[in-house]
């Protein structure tokens, strides 16, 4: 891959003229595996400067997504164009104005992070003081200024993740790929990791792309979420959105004596969307719960209703994933990811 000529410090797209239209636009795009469809006429726009989440399980199509907009794999139809590049006329140029953090580890254990920085700094052509400057600030992003001489064998799986977004950036790209950031990371690490993310994308400007399973990760990094199932987007807007389409907010009484006064009671009330008995429990779909749950208490008191627990559930994107795709995020199909693997690994 012959990139030095496309890039380097004068990373010097016509910006003004690009950022009339999305960092990245995808039409029709489709990606078949044999008999298997990948990706399946995927349309789709991400804004320049936004934090956009591809959300899905395993097998669903978001990795292979990126790796045709990183031109690691070519589309079967359609096209897509990536910092006002085409996907397939022009892929030197869409290399030069992107950065990729993939999900399998690819930083060389043998050398140290500087050095791993500087060899993905000669890439991309950039000359030597440029070099230092760009590996010294990069290194401070990511908090691994004074870890920069160590091997990266001697890097615990955190510092690793966050040297490879640290070489993802050295070149200054416009779009950066983050392909499952934080997959097997502990919670603390995967928390200091989102940091860095939203840091380097307020911060610095860089449209993010970040595929996921991680419900959690998605709503706390992402602008907007796409949830992608066999190959399709079935769901697209922000986080606060998607949750809203899901509705009621979820009550749930523990009512030791009186529980079906109290149902017959509380759904006079317009916000309660129903009341339904549980065993032993009373589950209540409220609009605006939290607001409401001190009447729906004085309402039991009324009523002479005993309530020994109060318990409340807002709308998650996990909600919103059963809802669209009939199945949680973790149900994945291994053999169907598995087929998938295979077919990469030849070349499909």
């Amino acid at each position: 891959m012959d990139i030095s000529n496309e890039v380097g410090p004068a990373n010097e797209l016509q910006s003004a003229d690009i950022l009339a239209e999305p960092a990245i636009s995808l039409h029709s795009l489709t990606k078949e595996f044999g008999s298997m469809v990948a990706v399946d006429h995927v349309d789709l726009e991400i804004r320049a400067g936004e934090l956009f989440g591809l959300l899905g399980a395993n097998g669903a199509g978001k990795s292979t997504i990126i790796k045709m907009l990183t031109t690691m794999l070519k589309p079967t139809s359609g096209s897509a164009r990536v910092w006002g590049h085409d996907l397939i006329e022009e892929r030197n140029a869409v290399r030069s104005s992107i950065g990729v953090v993939f999900q399998d580890p690819s930083v060389d254990n043998m050398l140290t992070g500087r050095e791993n920085l500087d060899f993905h700094g000669r890439m991309y052509g950039m000359d030597g003081p440029l070099r230092r400057d760009r590996i010294d600030e990069v290194l401070r992003l990511v908090d691994l200024a004074d870890k920069a001489l160590l091997k990266v064998e001697e890097y615990s799986g955190g510092m690793r993740r966050r040297l490879e977004i640290a070489r993802g950036l050295m070149h200054r790209p416009h779009v950066l790929f983050l392909d499952e950031p934080t997959l097997g990371l502990d919670a603390q690490t995967r928390r200091y990791i989102w940091q860095y993310i939203r840091d380097m994308n307020k911060e610095n400007g860089v449209t993010v792309v970040l595929t996921t399973h991680y419900m959690e990760e998605a709503d706390a990094l992402c602008d907007r979420v796409a949830i992608i199932d066999n190959g399709k987007i079935v769901a697209l807007d922000t986080p606060e959105k998607l949750k809203d389409m899901i509705g009621s907010d979820s009550v749930s009484l523990d009512v030791q004596s009186g529980a079906d006064v109290l149902i017959q009671s509380l759904q006079r009330f317009p916000w309660i969307k129903s009341a339904t008995p549980v065993n032993g429990t009373v589950v209540l779909l409220v609009d605006h719960a939290q607001q409401r749950i001190p009447e729906i208490m004085l309402e039991a008191n009324k009523c002479s209703a005993v309530v020994t627990s109060v318990g409340l559930h807002k709308p998650t994107l996990e909600d919103v994933f059963l809802k669209y795709t009939g199945r949680k995020i973790r149900e994945s199909n291994g053999s169907a990811n598995s087929a998938m693997t295979m077919m990469h690994r030849r070349g499909q």
